[in-house]
């Protein structure tokens, strides 16, 4: 087996990529410091589907990108790798899916509480929980190995494994989620882990110090409570307060100083595609206009990795492929800049 440092030798960064490797580079899981761990899972979507195909559709298109990273140096040869696309989590999720459409149908022509409601949500409870169990396992096996580790959904119910298997390894660290959603519902359609759901399961963790929520715009009155019950455990910067500050004056740069000053010091970032203007990601499952420019997110993120906070581990969900490639060159460039600055936090990397 060739070692890091002769990859790295006998690797063009200026020329083609290895076809099928994350950006097309040269490293596997031996030999990279950074593992992204696909989740092909959108059992619970409530509206439209396709986000499974998401890493895959990423993969794909991460080939296409240049190395060169702007302010930092050598950022290629950190060494980043996506472990193998899980067929059989896949196909089970596809299986899971058709029994979920056939629940959220009947939800519409009968009683919520007629027992035919219950077996299914049950049974794709119970998958879920399974799911969680082996995304905590196969994240605290790379954790453990001294990888930093980053999550590749499927929709954004996957990374609650990812969170428990941090958890173990951290007694505090806050979650920056950028989102158009809240996604602090207790239970959706009969989900215990819902997409919609999966702040309201990481709050449940005690090590998560606090939720800072970014670009929320599209909530219920469920979620508004819990905001406003958290005695500042949860901090919402809504879209709409946003853009009212910056229509009135005041910078990004000023409000992304605010954001991160809110922040813990070791900081986990959970970012749903559709926190962006959807005009960036057009597929996703729930768009929402609003949201914010791609520029905006990349500089939030570099500025959490100047700021000398640490960043311990990121997700990337609800990038759906749709009928172009668009989603996806969009999502494999937030995934690059998400690898980078979290190794430039942890000291993998250096800055210019």
């Amino acid at each position: 087996m060739n070692s890091k440092e002769d990859l790295i030798n006998t690797f063009d960064p200026n020329g083609l990529g290895i076809k099928g490797n994350l950006f097309g580079l040269p490293f596997t899981p031996e030999t990279s410091d950074l593992i992204i761990i696909p989740v092909p899972w959108e059992v619970t979507v409530s509206y439209h589907d396709g986000t499974a195909l998401g890493p895959k559709a990423i993969l794909e298109a991460s080939s296409q990108i240049d190395l060169y990273f702007k302010g930092i140096i050598d950022a290629w040869k950190l060494g980043i790798t996506m472990l193998p696309f899980p067929e059989d989590l896949y196909q089970e999720n596809r299986n899971l899916r058709s029994l979920s459409l056939q629940h959220i149908a009947s939800l519409r022509t009968t009683s919520a509480a007629d027992d035919s409601n219950k077996i299914i949500p049950s049974k794709i409870n119970e998958a879920c929980e399974s799911l969680n169990v082996y995304v905590r396992n196969t994240a605290a096996k790379y954790l453990n190995d001294g990888k930093m580790v980053g999550l590749l959904g499927g929709d954004h119910s996957t990374p609650l494994g990812f969170l428990r298997a941090l958890s173990e390894r951290h007694d505090r660290f806050g979650i920056l989620q950028i989102d158009a959603h809240a996604d602090l519902r207790k239970a959706y359609e009969g989900f215990t882990y819902s997409h919609a759901s999966i702040m309201f399961s990481a709050l449940k963790l005690p090590s998560v110090q606090r939720l800072v929520q970014v670009g929320i715009r599209d909530y219920c009155d469920e979620e508004v409570s819990v905001i406003n019950r958290a005695m500042g455990r949860v901090v919402t910067f809504f879209d709409e307060d946003i853009k009212t500050q910056m229509y009135s004056g005041k910078t990004w740069e000023e409000i992304c100083h605010e954001i991160i000053n809110t922040l813990p010091q070791n900081v986990y970032i959970s970012f749903d595609i559709d926190g962006l203007d959807p005009k960036l990601c057009p597929s996703t499952g729930t768009p929402v206009p609003g949201g914010f420019e791609f520029s905006q997110i990349t500089y939030l993120i570099k500025q959490i990795a100047l700021s000398g906070k640490r960043i311990i581990g990121f997700d990337l969900n609800e990038v759906a492929p749709g009928s172009t490639d668009w989603d996806a060159n969009v999502g494999a460039r937030i995934l690059y800049q998400l690898c980078n600055w979290m190794a430039v936090s942890q000291g993998k990397l250096k800055t210019v």
